[in-house]
């Protein structure tokens, strides 16, 4: 990524602080100082935390009231699990309010052992999505079906829209044996957005271990061993910043303070860095 000539805006996601309500969240992101929120208006399971937002309803109203009186954007809204018994038309409520919403994205991941299938209904994910100016954006996880950058891109590849995208998440990068120079080597346009954390030098073993650190056990950036700078190196100019910091030993409200300090003092030194290789090569 090429050095900014100003803070390049940064947004964070809702698993930072789950616990917040779409209202509570908005406020609280925008006095920490991020410029954009993500959204979990859909559940990564059937017992998990999310928000839905109906268009013409009350709540929904209010929470664009408050996305404009705090002056926040929505950069992605989540989360689409790609399972096999996939109902593609059902997501049209969740799209129509993601772009009245102002949303850019929707984040899903693939949760389907056949490929071909999750290729086709991924394709009409898309092609629903675009109807409401939405992009899709494929994030890999270790334990799930598209598990790599690798199988991401091949997905990406095969499924061919316009509007599918990759999301790198910086943890997932690492803890499924990805790195910088991977996404260095991508076809422009391949990624569009990245989410920062940092973690330890002692991954995790086995599914269930690995959930867990992404979920509870990420570390601020620049507080452990990811190389976080050389990834935003890797980055074509352009590409969405976020931060994705969950950490339940901490309030919410610290959380977010220091997702947002931690982050931008990362990107600082990253810009730095730049500065200096500049000098260095004149």
């Amino acid at each position: 990524m090429s050095a900014p000539t100003k803070a390049p805006k940064l947004a964070v996601a809702h698993l930072t602080a789950l616990e917040l309500t779409p209202l509570e969240w908005v406020t609280q992101a925008a006095r920490a100082g991020f410029d954009a929120v993500g959204l979990r208006l859909n559940p990564t399971s059937a017992d998990a935390i999310a928000y839905p937002s109906i268009v013409g309803s009350e709540a929904h109203r209010v929470l664009r009231r408050v996305l404009a009186d705090e002056g926040m954007t929505v950069h992605d809204v989540e989360f689409i699990p790609m399972l096999p018994d996939i109902d593609v038309a059902s997501y049209a409520p969740m799209f129509d309010a993601a772009a009245d919403l102002g949303a850019r994205c929707v984040t899903v991941s693939g949760d389907d052992p056949d490929a071909g299938r999750l290729a086709a209904n991924l394709a009409a994910l898309c092609e629903l999505a675009a109807q409401y100016g939405l992009r899709v954006d494929l994030e890999f996880m270790r334990w799930r079906h598209v598990g790599t950058l690798k199988q991401a891109r091949s997905m990406v590849e095969r499924v061919a829209s316009a509007n599918l995208a990759i999301l790198v998440d910086a943890l997932h990068l690492a803890r499924s044996g990805g790195s910088p120079a991977d996404v260095r080597a991508l076809s422009v346009g391949m990624v569009r957005a990245v989410q920062l954390c940092d973690a330890s030098q002692h991954a995790p073993v086995g599914d269930d271990a690995t959930i867990l650190e992404a979920r509870t056990g990420r570390l601020p950036p620049g507080e452990g061993v990811l190389p976080l700078i050389d990834l935003l190196d890797a980055l074509p100019a352009g590409t969405a910043l976020g931060v994705e910091m969950p950490l339940p030993s901490l309030p919410a409200k610290d959380r977010l303070e220091l997702a947002y300090r931690s982050t931008r003092a990362m990107l600082e030194v990253a810009c730095r860095r730049h500065e200096s290789l500049g000098e260095s090569q004149q």
